[in-house]
């Protein structure tokens, strides 16, 4: 979708401010906030580009208001009430009343401290395993769709419609285009393309520049 969260390639946001020594937390919320969401996740309800999609629908104002983590809560928040997991009611009413007990849980996966590392070590819940024949290889000139969908994609507005060189296949992946929108794994093979910074920019951009976009099967054509 073209929504607040696709800033790739636009102006006027300011510099990037680099920090030096950046801790990964900056504060103790935001730990917090990326292990409900890792826990919650292994309950297998949803796929990281649907959580991806959630994230994505946060009012654009707001989007733009708040931090990382904080999309990270809205999209949460949203998965746990669509699913029916957690209403908004109930979170609501667990900030009024904090001591008051949570509901059991029962039947469903559980991720315990202790098995944190390994989850995350072994998970493969965007590799596939099909052997997919590829449609593109390396050298290959390839073009973007000039596509708009309403749902999650994973090729940036600023990619859509140039031109560019496949640099690496990655393999077969998840599509994220279809598996973020509740459309099904589609498997297929994912690549690295290069991208002249002039193909994307014009004429101002620098001539010695590139940009790498991972992009699928279904996002590229023959150039």
């Amino acid at each position: 979708m073209n929504g607040a969260h696709d800033l790739g390639g636009m102006h006027g946001f300011g510099p990037v401010e680099i920090e030096p020594d950046e801790p990964v937390f900056h504060h103790e919320w935001e730990r917090r906030a990326f292990a409900l969401s890792l826990a919650t996740g292994f309950l297998g309800k949803w796929n990281i580009d649907q959580g991806r999609f959630a994230r994505e629908q946060m009012p654009p104002a707001e989007y733009l208001a708040t931090t990382y983590y904080e999309h990270w809560l809205f999209g949460l928040q949203k998965l746990l009430n669509d699913l029916g997991l957690v209403s908004h009611g109930e979170l609501a009413a667990r900030r009024t009343n904090p001591a008051s007990p949570a509901a059991p849980v029962t039947g469903a996966r559980r991720l315990v401290a202790g098995d944190v590392e390994k989850a995350l070590r072994t998970s493969r819940t965007s590799k596939a395993d099909e052997d997919m024949p590829p449609r593109h290889k390396v050298g290959d000139r390839v073009v973007t769709g000039n596509i708009h969908p309403p749902g999650h994609t994973r090729l940036p507005r600023y990619a859509r419609g140039k031109r560019g060189v496949v640099a690496l296949d990655h393999g077969v992946w998840v599509f994220p285009d279809t598996a973020g929108n509740g459309l099904g794994r589609k498997p297929q093979h994912c690549y690295s393309v290069r991208f002249e910074a002039r193909e994307l920019w014009g004429a101002a951009a620098g001539t010695r520049d590139a940009v790498y976009i991972d992009l699928w099967d279904d996002h590229l054509e023959p150039a």
